[in-house]
C-alpha cells in the first residue's frame, strides 16, 4: 500500500480487515501528502515519480500487488491513476490498482449507475470529483462534504458524523454510497449502515483491499464483517 504520509486510519483498518487471512500480509510505504486542494502545491503531491520511487521499495519486499491507497484521481481524473498503474507494473512487475480505480471497477461489476457521495473535501475538490464521475457515466444522486482541506484532520471526524452524512444521502434515494477518502472513519461503519439503510457502502479503504486481494490471487470473500462489497466480489 502506497500511503499518504498524514493518514492514520488506513493502516490499522487494512490490518484489521486482513486479520483472519493468514495467507495475506500488508506492507506500507508513505508519501508526503498533507493537504487536499486544487492549489499548485496540493496537486504536485501526486506527481508520478514520487509514487514510483516508493513502489520500488515495496517491490523489494516481493509484494504481489502494489496499490495507491488514496483518492487523488477523484479530482485529478481517472486517467491519472490508470497511467500510474501502468508505470508501477512496468517498473516493479507487481500488479497495481488504486482506491478510485477499485471503486469504479466495482461500480461497473455491480451495475451501479447512480450513487451517493460522502467526502470530507472542499467545495472545489468535490465539484471536480462529481464532474469526473459524470464524464465516466455515473450519476451522483446525492452528496455531502465537509469543506476540510487538511488531510490529517480527516481522521478526527467522528464516526457519528460520517454515519450521519451517509444517512442523509440514503434519504435522498442513494442505494450505493461511496465514502471517498482513505483517512476517514467509514469502513468500520459499512456493515451496520448497510443493514440499517439497505444500501451498499463503497469505502475507499475497503475497495482497494478487496481489489488488491483479487490481484494477488486471493478470494476477498474471506474478509468478513466489513460490508457487502466483499460478499458481492
Amino acid at each position: 500500500m502506497l500511503t499518504p504520509s498524514s493518514n492514520t486510519i488506513l493502516e490499522p483498518t487494512t490490518m484489521a480487515m486482513l486479520q483472519d487471512l493468514p495467507q495475506a500480509t500488508a506492507h506500507f510505504a508513505r508519501l508526503r501528502v498533507t493537504e487536499i486542494s486544487l492549489s499548485e502545491n496540493g496537486l504536485a503531491q501526486f506527481d508520478h515519480p514520487r509514487f514510483l520511487a516508493a513502489a520500488e521499495l515495496l517491490a523489494d519486499a516481493k509484494c504481489r500487488t502494489i496499490a495507491w491507497n488514496g483518492t487523488s484521481a477523484g479530482w485529478l481524473g481517472f486517467r491519472h491513476d490508470e497511467e500510474l498503474c501502468r508505470r508501477i507494473e512496468a517498473t516493479t512487475g507487481a500488479r497495481a490498482t488504486t482506491s478510485i480505480l477499485a471503486n469504479n471497477d466495482l461500480f461497473r461489476r455491480h451495475g451501479v449507475e447512480d450513487f451517493g457521495l460522502v467526502t470530507p473535501y472542499t467545495d472545489d475538490v468535490q465539484a471536480r470529483i462529481l464532474e469526473n464521475y459524470a464524464d465516466a457515466g455515473f450519476r451522483c444522486r446525492s452528496e455531502r462534504h465537509l469543506g476540510i482541506r487538511d488531510n490529517f484532520s480527516f481522521s478526527e471526524i467522528p464516526e457519528a458524523e460520517v454515519a450521519g452524512m451517509c444517512r442523509q444521502v440514503a434519504a435522498d434515494g442513494a442505494r450505493a454510497i461511496s465514502i471517498v477518502c482513505t483517512n476517514m472513519r467509514g469502513a468500520a461503519l459499512a456493515a451496520r449502515l448497510e443493514d440499517e439503510l439497505d444500501v451498499t457502502i463503497y469505502d475507499s479503504i475497503a475497495v482497494v483491499v478487496l481489489r488488491s486481494l483479487e490481484l494477488a490471487g486471493l478470494d476477498p470473500r474471506q474478509v468478513r464483517g466489513w460490508g457487502r462489497v466483499f460478499d458481492l466480489s
